[in-house]
């Protein structure tokens, strides 16, 4: 981590991942990066259905290899580069027919290391094989759901699954929210943990510095007024006034369960996760 001296209030708090030490170049590959239209927490009609989104500094989208389809295909890792769409670090790979591509990186992968995609390849960080074919116990991230469909689960900023154990066609997998899930045992996963680990611990140091990431204000409902809020309006400082805490569309919310009850994917959830408290 990178800590400033503090020379304005805000520099004080701040720090960052030390960049210059991982990142080897300040350029994307061109042929793999393209614009894209933000929606900023926008519907299809345009309402907000997800609030404090909006604004943030100019982005450009690197492609990124989710597939994984140039089986038996060695590569390389060329460079390693910082993307302003995701937490983790990603690599321009060239593989051995040469074409290049994008791929999120694990932890210890650095320019010049080489991966394999295989059914039989070695239990090397980086390297992607079947579920059946790692050993239980493996750290493992970039996790298909349905065999060949691309990887979909840990793909976040040091974040890592657990395999625990092979049984009837199913790979029980544990997730970083110490949720157990069953997963089709073909489905791949690539060996390691995602690079930045530490960006959890990054303090932006003033407000600024959120709204260049495309954050915006969260108001306390209390201090709106009563058509805003079911918190709202009251003489001085006020209790919320409801029995249950609601949201601004006067929905109760904190500890009331919103997933569906007969959710298509119940079956494949072993255990539920451990919340904060110790409870499931």
């Amino acid at each position: 981590m990178k800590a400033y001296r503090p020379y304005t209030p805000s520099r004080r708090q701040a720090s960052t991942v030390a960049y210059r030490d991982v990142i080897t170049t300040n350029e994307p590959h061109k042929s793999l990066t393209f614009g894209r239209k933000r929606f900023v927490g926008r519907n299809n009609v345009g309402r907000i259905t997800v609030r404090h989104k909006g604004g943030g500094h100019k982005r450009l989208y690197r492609e990124i290899d989710f597939k994984y389809d140039k089986i038996n295909i060695p590569a390389k890792v060329e460079s390693v580069e910082y993307d302003p769409n995701r937490s983790g670090f990603i690599g321009l790979t060239v593989y051995q027919d040469g074409e290049r591509r994008y791929t999120l990186l694990p932890g210890s992968v650095k320019a010049g290391d080489k991966f394999i995609i295989a059914q039989d390849a070695d239990l090397k960080t980086g390297n992607r094989l079947p579920l059946k074919k790692i050993p239980v116990g493996t750290f493992v991230y970039n996790i298909e759901v349905h065999p060949g469909g691309g990887a979909k689960l840990v793909r976040s900023a040091g974040s890592f699954a657990q395999v625990l154990s092979n049984d009837a066609g199913y790979t029980n997998v544990k997730l970083p929210s110490t949720e157990i899930r069953r997963v089709n045992e073909n489905a791949w996963a690539s060996i390691g943990t995602v690079s930045n680990e530490e960006q959890k611990l990054m303090n932006l140091g003033k407000a600024g510095r959120s709204r260049w990431l495309g954050i915006r204000p969260t108001v306390r409902g209390s201090a709106m007024n009563p058509v805003d809020h079911p918190y709202g309006g009251g003489e001085g400082r006020q209790g919320r006034g409801t029995r249950r805490p609601k949201t601004a569309h006067g929905k109760v919310t904190g500890g009331h369960k919103t997933r569906h009850p007969k959710k298509y994917s119940n079956v494949f959830r072993v255990t539920r996760r451990i919340k904060k408290n110790g409870r499931k």
